[in-house]
């Protein structure tokens, strides 16, 4: 029999990541000069990521939205509103906490830390790597074609075309699991590097770890409302319907996929008393469009970069963020990283712009992602209970 082969995940190769770019960029064991290759390599790394983020957006978002055409007409539309309100609700939640709490350990003087006591290091030279459409022309013609795509569906035609987009987001999802998410951990190692040199790694470390306790926090206690209101609404124990729930809760966070999860999930559900037919339906549906656990992250790490970089932002600007994310997210989780890749194009509408800001939200996301994923499918095990109840109460009824 074979031995396993033993392998990091990518949170392992995160962390370790940013401990050689901290050992290269504080103790300076190579000189400055090789520094700036793997500054020069982070950077290239950067600009290919720009240029196909508008092709995952077309990827992703058009096949999402093609798909959930092809459901149960009154329970897909029940199932899908419910799983955007949630999402919303979480981000709006997330945005609150982390705008009132955040201050109390951001502080003006830890800012000022952030910045530096040097400059930073420059790269040798940049390609200039322009993307193939700008990132709104992207969203729009993804939105077009999804839908043209979903009526093309209900007519009995458009199998073409929605093949084509069904192969192009393979493409996608081939590029982001092979070249993508392999290369962040040099991307991140670059990027660390760099804040080492410059003196100010230590207070963004002193962040980080208090932004990514309290997101786990707010996972827990949104999941455990969701499970609440739901089982109150069903007329069932909620506490029993969080018990059952630990085991896909577990899974997630050792696989880090919501797909890899539906089976196991599935079967909580099932011990949740959720009818077979809703919770073949929903659980896997759930687990492409309601991510709430991730937006709880995205919409915590965005208000955590914006104060670490003394920017101003309001709730208005940051809703229409997390409205836009809701949508765009769909689909994402498909990939790995998919759910923040998929966040990159919508930061500057809260004025995240610069690279190394980005690179901050990559790293502050995907060390907790196995988290995020873990809160999204079990509040998708919430909704079903909810839509199980609402379903044979009053459409079955009136059917």
């Amino acid at each position: 029999m074979k031995d396993k082969k033993f392998k990091l995940g990518l949170v392992s190769k995160l962390i370790i990541a940013i401990a050689i770019g901290i050992a290269l960029g504080s103790f300076k064991f190579i000189p400055a000069g090789l520094l700036r290759v793997l500054i020069t390599c982070a950077s290239l790394f950067g600009e290919f990521l720009s240029f196909i983020i508008p092709l995952m957006i077309i990827g992703f978002v058009v096949k999402g939205i093609a798909e959930l055409s092809d459901g149960a007409g009154k329970l897909l539309g029940i199932t899908a509103i419910t799983a955007y309100c949630s999402t919303l609700v979480a981000g709006t939640i997330a945005f609150f906490v982390a705008s009132n709490f955040f201050p109390t350990f951001i502080t003006p003087d830890l800012i000022e830390k952030v910045k530096g006591t040097v400059p930073a290091l420059e790269t040798y030279f940049k390609i200039n790597l322009k993307p193939m459409l700008d990132v709104t022309s992207a969203v729009v013609f993804a939105f077009i074609m999804g839908l043209s795509i979903s009526w093309l569906k209900s007519k009995g035609r458009g199998k073409v075309l929605y093949e084509v987009f069904d192969d192009f987001e393979a493409i996608i999802s081939r590029v982001l699991s092979k070249v993508i998410i392999p290369l962040l951990p040099m991307f991140i190692c670059g990027n660390f590097a760099n804040m080492a040199y410059t003196g100010s790694v230590a207070s963004v470390l002193s962040i980080f770890w208090k932004v990514f306790v309290t997101v786990i926090i707010l996972h827990l206690l949104y999941v455990s409302a969701m499970f609440i209101v739901s089982g109150t609404y069903a007329g069932k124990n909620p506490f029993r319907l969080i018990r059952n729930q630990v085991n896909g809760y577990v899974t997630a966070v050792g696989t880090q996929s919501s797909a890899a999860t539906i089976p196991v999930n599935i079967e909580c559900a099932k011990k949740n008393g959720v009818s077979e037919d809703i919770r073949n339906f929903v659980v896997p549906l759930c687990a492409t469009i309601h991510l709430a656990g991730s937006m709880i992250t995205i919409t915590s790490c965005s208000v955590a970069v914006l104060l670490m970089n003394g920017l101003p932002f309001s709730f208005a600007t940051v809703f229409g963020f997390i409205a836009m994310l809701g949508v765009a997210m769909v689909a994402a989780p498909g990939a790995p990283g998919g759910a923040i890749m998929s966040a990159l194009p919508f930061l500057p509408m809260v004025g995240i712009t610069s690279q190394v800001m980005q690179q901050l939200m990559i790293t502050l996301y995907l060390t907790q992602d196995s988290f995020g994923t873990a809160a999204n499918v079990s509040g998708d095990n919430a909704i079903a209970v909810f839509v199980d109840k609402l379903y044979s109460k009053h459409i079955n009824k009136s059917a």
